[in-house]
C-alpha cells in the first residue's frame, strides 16, 4: 500500500512538472523572451544596423553619452570593429540606451545600456571582433558571456577605469573616451545614461 503511493506522489510530481515546463515554453513563445540567462531579447535594431553595415563608415564617429552625472564623449572605431560600431551607431541613434542605467560599477570598470537592467538582457548575437588594440583607461567595450566567446551582447557597453589589458584580443574594443573620465570614475550603480547624441559621423 505504501509502495503505490509513493508511486503516485512521484507520477504526480512528474505531471506537475511537465505541466510547469509546458506553461514556461508557451509564456516564452507568447512573450517573445528568453528566461533570465543572460540572453533576453530587445527592441530590434537589427534593420538600422544592417542598413549602416551596408555603407563603410571611413571615420571615426563622435558619441555624447549624456548621464545623470554629466556628460561623456566616445569616439568610435569602426576601422577595428565595423559591426560592432554599426550595431552600437544604430542603438545609440535611435536612443535605445536612452533611461537605462550603468547596472555594473566596480573600481576597474562601468557596464551600462542593458534593457533589463541587470546584466542579463540584450542579445548574444553579435560577433565578437577582437583585435590588437589595448583595453587601457577609457577604452570602451562589449560585454559577452564566458562562452561562447565568439558571440558578444548587443547593447550592453563597458568603459574600463583601469588599466585591463587582461581584456585584449578577448573582447570587442570598439572606441575609447575622448572626454569625461571624470563622470565615468564618478557613476554609481543605479545612474542613468539619459540621452546618446551623434556628434560627428
Amino acid at each position: 500500500m505504501a509502495m503505490t503511493e509513493n508511486r503516485r506522489h512521484v507520477i504526480a510530481g512528474i505531471v506537475v512538472l511537465l505541466v510547469a515546463v509546458i506553461l514556461s515554453l508557451i509564456i516564452y513563445k507568447k512573450l517573445g523572451r528568453n528566461l533570465p540567462n543572460g540572453k533576453m531579447t530587445q527592441t530590434d535594431t537589427t534593420s538600422s544596423a544592417s542598413a549602416t553595415q551596408n555603407e563603410a563608415i571611413k571615420t571615426r564617429p563622435q558619441v555624447k553619452i549624456s548621464t545623470s552625472k554629466g556628460d561623456i564623449v566616445i569616439e568610435l572605431r569602426p576601422d577595428v570593429a565595423p559591426k560592432t560600431v554599426a550595431n552600437f551607431l544604430a542603438k545609440f541613434s535611435s536612443g535605445f540606451c536612452n533611461n537605462l542605467t550603468w547596472h555594473r560599477v566596480e573600481d576597474w570598470v562601468v557596464q551600462g545600456c542593458d534593457p533589463v537592467g541587470d546584466g542579463t538582457g540584450g542579445n548574444s548575437t553579435l560577433a565578437t571582433e577582437t583585435s590588437n588594440e589595448n583595453f587601457g583607461i577609457g577604452a570602451v567595450g562589449v560585454a559577452r558571456r564566458a562562452f561562447p566567446k565568439e558571440v558578444s551582447n548587443d547593447s550592453q557597453f563597458f568603459i574600463v577605469k583601469k588599466d585591463a589589458s587582461f581584456l585584449n584580443g578577448e573582447y570587442t574594443y570598439f572606441g575609447k573616451v575622448l572626454s569625461g573620465m571624470n563622470i565615468v570614475n564618478s557613476l554609481s550603480i543605479g545612474d542613468k545614461i539619459l540621452e546618446t547624441t551623434i556628434l560627428s559621423k
